[in-house]
């Protein structure tokens, strides 16, 4: 008897001491995240924070990065070991506070409303975070609010008075895709305004660079196409693309569908400018490009290539530019429509494709083609 009770207090002491380790770690780890939180200019009381409403990019990653910046977005303990009950427990309580901290960002710019359309107060303290902070998951959910904030006409004229362009611009230099990626949305929902274009002008350059350099089909690569798109909605700034053409021929060729219509948007908005319609035609292309329409593509892919094409055809004066034509290297997009004139049922396989519709298309734009590039006056 004396032997079990024994036993039975030692085992309670281990419980005891276990539990007030754990209050102590926990203790310990609160008084960190504060000091933390103070620093980035906010109270500290992260764990009070009600839910934040919902956002139009809320597309929080929680991936494990071995880099010490995704560390600090996601910090798991160490006995939060992979495949294990306990472990998956720490590492959601863990993921836990981690979302708690994104919600405290907001909550710090708009503590008193429920609403996401924030003040040119609260505007301010976001742009705050955005210039002071370095951590991503602060970062991150601060630019959710602008980018949210941006999609208003009236915000887009206060975001850009209260010095943002620049501030968020910067965040372009960062290294972590996800933090980019949300910079790259804001910028293009401030572009649809012509003041904002006007300054974000400076900028494009570095945004074309890095979408091309980006990984095929990445989020960041979809981002800065869609900002190009709408920085060339008017002619003013298409100019500034021009280098840049054949290596978007090279994306659309080796990218995904909604790579390809990302692309072809942009295309399209270059090849509706007849001041474009040389820099087009000069552009180097993918051979595959022929057999796009061989393939089970999708429809409405070739179908807005042929649109690009015929308005590159539409633009360009054939006659006129006759004795211009040897500027033309090989493998530029004016010998591949000549070939295209040429050799378009043997090439694309007119007689055999699948789509009637694109038959149909292909063979009028073919036709329209050869008229201008051989007019009834040479015959």
């Amino acid at each position: 008897m004396g032997y079990a009770r024994k036993v039975g207090w030692v085992t309670a002491g281990l419980v005891i001491g276990a539990g007030a380790c754990y209050c102590i770690y926990r203790l310990t780890r609160g008084r960190k995240q504060n000091k933390e939180k103070m620093a980035e200019g906010g109270s500290g009381d992260v764990d009070d924070v009600g839910d934040c409403p919902g956002a139009r990019y809320n597309d929080w990653s929680d991936d494990d990065d071995d880099n010490s910046e995704n560390k600090g977005i996601v910090w798991y303990p160490p006995w939060a070991r992979i495949g294990t009950e306990a472990g998956t427990r720490a590492r959601a309580r863990a993921r836990a506070r981690a979302t708690r901290a994104r919600r405290a960002v907001q909550k710090r710019a708009s503590p008193n409303s429920d609403d996401t359309i924030l003040s040119p107060q609260e505007l301010q303290k976001v742009l705050c975070l955005v210039e002071m902070s370095e951590k991503p998951y602060i970062l991150e959910a601060a630019l959710i609010a602008l980018g949210n904030n941006a999609a208003y006409a009236f915000n887009r004229d206060i975001i850009r008075d209260l010095g943002g362009l620049p501030i968020v611009a910067k965040i372009l230099n960062t290294r972590d895709p996800i933090v980019k990626e949300k910079a790259l949305i804001v910028l293009n929902n401030l572009s649809v305004n012509a003041e904002n274009q006007r300054r974000l002008k400076i900028y494009m350059n570095q945004v074309c660079d890095d979408t091309i350099t980006s990984r095929l089909n990445s989020s960041v690569q979809l981002a800065g196409l869609r900002l190009l798109t709408n920085m060339t909605v008017t002619n003013e700034y298409q100019h500034m693309l021009a280098n840049s053409i054949s290596d978007f021929f090279r994306l659309f060729s080796a990218g995904n569908e909604e790579t390809k219509f990302q692309v072809l948007k942009l295309l399209l908005n270059l090849a509706e400018n007849p001041a474009m319609t040389r820099e087009l035609l000069r552009a180097q292309v993918p051979s595959s490009l022929g057999s796009l329409f061989n393939k089970k593509e999708n429809k409405e892919v070739i179908l807005k290539l042929l649109v690009i094409f015929e308005n590159i055809n539409d633009n360009f004066k054939w006659e006129e530019n006759e004795s211009t034509q040897n500027q033309f290297s090989e493998g530029s997009l004016f010998f591949f429509l000549k070939e295209f004139q040429v050799c378009a049922d043997k090439i694309l396989g007119l007689e055999s494709h699948h789509d009637f519709l694109v038959k149909v298309k292909v063979g009028k734009f073919v036709a329209k083609l050869a008229e201008n590039m051989f007019p009834k006056s040479q015959e």
